[in-house]
């Protein structure tokens, strides 16, 4: 049932096409290397590691050295929760060139805003609707109303694609479905959810995802709040068996786009009659 009200809802509100993105051309760039105040419960800097620190990137007419269409920009928090981007906008804005930014903010203020807003082509920000979350996974002093004023002030300078990660409190449902009424009644663009993993050497290594059935309700209310907005199931999920189920119920309950989606969910896609759109970059750009 909630695959057929999904799919209902994205043929009365959508062309027949769906963004497949496989962001081999956005490269991940850390403004703080491998360093974060935080150490969230569910990442603990661990995806840090794979990005390139900002440090290393050559300053100079000569260029980056990058070869990239876009980047992503992020880092780790400081202990009150913000990503120091502005700090670094003198480089970051020196190498722009002909790329294209995604950059990841945290709780930034309204000074840090306005600088960003010179170099960033969007902004995702995490959007946490649960006060015990924000306190408990995070371990910072702020509450959804934090997140709701810095989404506010960011959508008055910047282009905003919210992210949900859907069971973020070590794969509990807490505070999900009230992000989703947050952001229906402050105006969005888009959304796009990702999925707690458990990653090893973190405090909720040993926790298990939220069920494919908790996941699938999210989108679906997501779909039903909000029929007319682009939904996108990020790069963030879980792998084997769990993305090869949860990719393809994404297709037919009606998402609009799917990170680096498993092979089954291109096939249904083409089975359903959809035109499929590859794109080489970040899902948010």
């Amino acid at each position: 049932m909630l695959a057929q009200e999904g799919w209902r809802i994205r043929q009365k509100n959508f062309q027949s096409n769906i963004k497949f993105s496989y962001p081999n051309e956005t490269k991940a760039v850390s403004v703080t290397g491998g360093k974060c105040e935080l150490n969230c419960a569910h990442c603990g800097g661990h995806y840090l590691k794979g990005m390139k620190a900002l440090k290393d990137i050559p300053e100079g007419p000569e260029g980056n050295g990058l070869t990239a269409r876009s980047l992503l920009i992020s880092g780790g928090c400081t202990a009150e929760g913000k990503v120091p981007i502005a700090e670094h906008i003198a480089q970051i804005a020196a190498m722009k060139q002909n790329m294209k930014y995604n950059v990841h903010v945290g709780l930034v203020d309204e000074e840090d805003i306005q600088e960003i807003a010179k170099v960033a082509d969007k902004v995702s920000f995490d959007f946490i609707g649960d006060d015990a979350t924000i306190k408990e996974v995070l371990g910072i002093d702020r509450t959804v109303s934090d997140y709701v004023a810095c989404y506010q002030k960011l959508k008055k300078s910047c282009s905003v694609i919210p992210h949900i990660c859907i069971g973020l409190h070590g794969g509990e449902i807490r505070g999900e479905y009230e992000a989703i009424r947050h952001l229906k009644a402050l105006g969005v663009d888009g959304i796009t959810f990702i999925v707690f993993t458990p990653t090893k050497g973190t405090r909720f290594a040993d926790c298990k995802p939220p069920s494919i059935e908790d996941v699938l309700n999210i989108l679906a209310s997501a779909r039903r709040e909000l029929p007319a907005l682009p939904i996108h199931l990020g790069c963030m999920r879980p792998g084997g068996a769990y993305r090869q189920e949860l990719d393809l119920w994404a297709v037919r309950l009606g998402i609009n786009g799917i990170v680096n989606p498993v092979s089954g969910a291109v096939r249904l896609a083409q089975n359903l009659g959809l035109t499929i759109e590859r794109r080489e970059e970040c899902c948010v750009l």
